[in-house]
């Protein structure tokens, strides 16, 4: 009688502990109620955004903190000037359009490379010549810092305009 009651006794602890091993093995899958914007993926039950978004569900712009007017000061190889630029939104939502780069009403298409930083390269006619320009921008809080470089088909030179919004 004894032995059967340590076989029921050695049964049910054995079903217990295996029961419970069982159980807790059993992960939740924490991206089950996680739903992820624009292309977004779900690890770990957080949002991993694609460049140009952000946020807890990937659902904000990037660039949109970018938008706005920048009056600052801008230090170059040669010379140094202050003056506005102007960042806005592009048709794509990785691009932005900067107005009045070096202070010459030069256009440029930036490109969004990361949650606080753009790229940006091309060329404009300017008066009777042509200026190939190309650089890159980081906002850090509302101070935008732009460093570049243009050429005139004459003159490199290489500048960095720091301004606030």
């Amino acid at each position: 009688m004894k032995s059967i009651k340590h076989i029921m006794m050695a049964a049910f602890v054995t079903l217990g502990v295996f029961s419970a091993v069982l159980y807790t093995s059993c992960g939740k899958d924490a991206c089950k109620d996680v739903t992820c914007k624009n292309g977004g993926t779900c690890s770990g039950g957080n949002c991993t955004c694609p460049t140009g978004y952000e946020g807890t569900d990937c659902g904000t712009l990037s660039r949109a903190k970018f938008v706005g007017v920048y009056p600052g000061t801008e230090s170059c190889t040669i010379g140094t000037d202050s003056y506005s630029i102007t960042l806005a939104a592009a048709s794509n939502d990785l691009m932005l359009t900067y107005t009045n780069l070096y202070n010459q009403a030069i256009t440029a298409t930036c490109n969004m490379v990361a949650t606080d930083s753009f790229t940006f390269s091309g060329s404009q006619a300017v008066g009777a010549g042509n200026v190939i320009f190309s650089g890159s921008g980081r906002l850090v809080t509302n101070t935008l810092t732009v460093h570049y470089t243009v050429n005139d088909g004459v003159t490199t030179n290489s500048c960095v305009f720091t301004g606030t919004k």
